[in-house]
């Protein structure tokens, strides 16, 4: 019984710390994706991918925003990255599940013909 009790106690006490980091964390999650398209993508399929892109917001819960935009940097650093994608997320749970969803892998299925190149990355907003 007394090293049954130990087990648990030591497994609570390693779930706990990665609960409290994320439920701690004030701000949001924020998670941008930038994409390349093939050379062959229509402007028709660029724009499929631009719409579902856009619609995941309305279709995958715990995505707190969706902003997206093309590139109209003067700098000429973005490696022919052309589309901008910004979403936010309340928890690291929120973002997993968007993630994992149904729709995101159907959009998923839908961008892997055209897609060139993706480059993402998640970070906690700070001010």
């Amino acid at each position: 019984m007394n090293k049954l009790f130990i087990i648990i106690a030591l497994v609570v006490g390693m779930c706990i710390p990665g609960l409290a980091a994320d439920s701690a964390r004030k701000g949001k999650l924020v998670h941008m994706v930038a994409l390349k398209f093939k050379e062959t993508a229509t402007k028709d399929q660029i724009k499929q991918v631009e719409d579902a892109f856009r619609d995941l917001k309305k279709k995958i819960k715990g995505v707190q925003s969706l902003e997206w935009g093309t590139n109209v940097s003067p700098e000429k650093h973005d490696k022919g990255f052309t589309h901008g994608f910004i979403l936010s997320f309340k928890t690291e749970k929120d973002r997993d599940t968007y993630l994992e969803h149904p729709d995101h892998k159907a959009f998923g299925k839908l961008l892997g013909p055209v897609l060139g190149d993706v480059f993402v990355i998640d970070f906690w907003a700070e001010k």
